[in-house]
């Protein structure tokens, strides 16, 4: 592990995120989850029976919440307490057909081309090469596999930004027009969590959809949408087809607007594609 992904595992290990409200339910972690429409659609384009590995899991939240029907999970994180809440979570909670294993996604300890999806949420944003942590990523998936990527965008993250220059400021005693810590004052660790995450990370870079495309097109991955929609009155139903085009200008356009949108929780867009299949 080099330097710099050290710095970021110890980061974690002090404050795991985004961690476990006080006498959480299996029935309050899946309406946790169900009020963000994107996973929402996720859980319904993954089949009942696919495996799949979440590449920089945390606390585990999202794995424990796609472990259902006849799935297979693997919670994977460089960060040990993270994954022993996780471990904990599932054990408390009785969700079987999840995993959680300890690695590096530069030298990730899983088998190429293995998963129906791999999906990595807020992670290789905080790498110190995002491309070529993208790179590992992709062999995880089969041909045909579909991956599902979320980053920091550039336009989406300025709110943030702008929030964490006057947080830096007060000293965090003030942190503006947060949405998601006007629900945590009651939670100081999950407060101070996302707080840490959001303002105080010591690894961050942020990413166009066109980068990211590039990214794709080099590792023999299909693109297929992003979400939110950058194509304009295309609302997608299934989040594994096609959006109906990808012109560039209005891309732009789309991630502008996500200024107003994602910039209210962080900024993190995603986008989705499909590596290629052995006969193509």
């Amino acid at each position: 592990m080099d330097r710099r992904t050290e710095v970021v595992r110890r980061f974690y290990e002090r404050t795991p995120f985004p961690n476990y409200p006080p006498h959480d339910s299996l029935h309050a972690l899946r309406a946790r989850a169900e009020r963000n429409t994107f996973v929402r659609l996720l859980d319904r384009a993954i089949p009942g029976d696919a495996r799949i590995v979440e590449v920089g899991c945390g606390t585990g939240q999202m794995s424990l919440y796609l472990a259902r029907a006849e799935r297979t999970v693997i919670g994977a994180d460089l960060t040990g307490a993270s994954l022993a809440l996780g471990a904990q979570a599932a054990r408390r909670l009785g969700v079987r057909g999840v995993r959680f294993v300890e690695t590096d996604l530069r030298h990730a300890g899983l088998t190429a081309g293995a998963f129906d999806v791999v999906l990595s949420s807020g992670v290789i944003h905080h790498t110190p090469d995002p491309r070529a942590s993208f790179a590992s990523l992709a062999r995880l998936a089969r041909p045909g596999g579909v991956i599902v990527l979320g980053v920091y965008n550039v336009f989406a993250r300025i709110p943030s930004r702008i929030r964490g220059v006057i947080a830096r400021l007060t000293r965090f005693r003030v942190v503006p027009f947060d949405p998601v810590l006007r629900h945590r004052d009651g939670e100081p660790a999950r407060r101070e969590a996302w707080i840490r995450d959001q303002y105080q990370h010591p690894e961050e870079h942020r990413h166009t959809l066109t980068e990211v495309q590039g990214w794709f097109a080099e590792n023999g991955i299909e693109y297929l949408r992003a979400y939110p929609n950058a194509v304009f009155e295309d609302e997608p139903e299934d989040l594994f087809t096609p959006a109906s085009d990808n012109w560039r200008p209005e891309a732009w356009l789309a991630q502008l607007s996500w200024m107003w949108t994602l910039g209210r929780e962080g900024g993190l867009f995603f986008v989705i594609g499909r590596r290629a299949s052995r006969n193509q």
